[in-house]
């Protein structure tokens, strides 16, 4: 049995499949609650932003990981 951690919140993620229950994004291993944290955080970004741009997308998207992994956790912006 295999056991990785997430780089963000440092928890085990048993038996690991890549694409199911763990995301690797440019050599950062991300969990899958992690990831819907993720994908969350950069939603209403990605709404309101135009025209979408792949190389702002990624710079978001590691400068939301790198704080997530300070943090512990990937904060969300508060509901308005």
């Amino acid at each position: 049995m295999k056991v990785l951690y997430c780089d963000v919140c440092k928890k085990p993620i048993e038996n690991p499949t890549p694409s199911r229950n763990y995301f690797h994004i440019a050599d950062i291993d991300v969990c899958e609650p992690c990831h819907d944290d993720l994908a969350l955080a950069l939603k209403n970004t990605l709404r309101t932003k135009k025209p979408f741009d792949y190389s702002w997308h990624d710079e978001l998207t590691m400068k939301i990981l790198h704080d997530g992994m300070q943090r512990g956790k990937i904060e969300l912006k508060a509901k308005r």
